[in-house]
């Protein structure tokens, strides 16, 4: 297992992480593995898109109305014809292609800071 370099605070408190509510999935059937493209609802920052690599553990039916964690403050990023706006976030398994979403443990507004 690699561990990444100490950070400071300040270096933490760039991430811009909030929770959001998945409110529509897709395949994403241009990526190179297999992807959702979702639609997640952040509250008063909108409504977001995300390409996300989480076939293995969910459904299209399982994500809609799931809240979930994600960096919202990343530059976009195109992956294939799609533009992803945030980072939907993960705990990888030992395959590295099972990816269990980061999820608040009771309901919280969409919107809301992580800190």
């Amino acid at each position: 297992m690699n561990i990444k370099p100490e950070i400071s605070w300040a270096d933490f408190e760039k991430l811009d992480i909030r929770s959001g509510t998945i409110i529509s999935v897709a395949d994403f059937e241009k990526a190179r593995n297999p992807s959702y493209q979702l639609e997640i609802d952040f509250g008063n920052l909108g409504i977001r898109k995300s390409a996300a690599q989480i076939t293995t553990l969910y459904s299209k039916e399982d994500l809609v109305g799931k809240q979930i964690l994600a960096v919202v403050n990343f530059p976009k990023k195109q992956i294939a014809n799609f533009f992803s706006e945030c980072l939907v976030l993960g705990v990888y398994g030992d395959n590295q292609k099972d990816v269990t979403l980061l999820s608040p443990s009771l309901p919280v507004k969409n919107g809301l800071q992580i800190g």
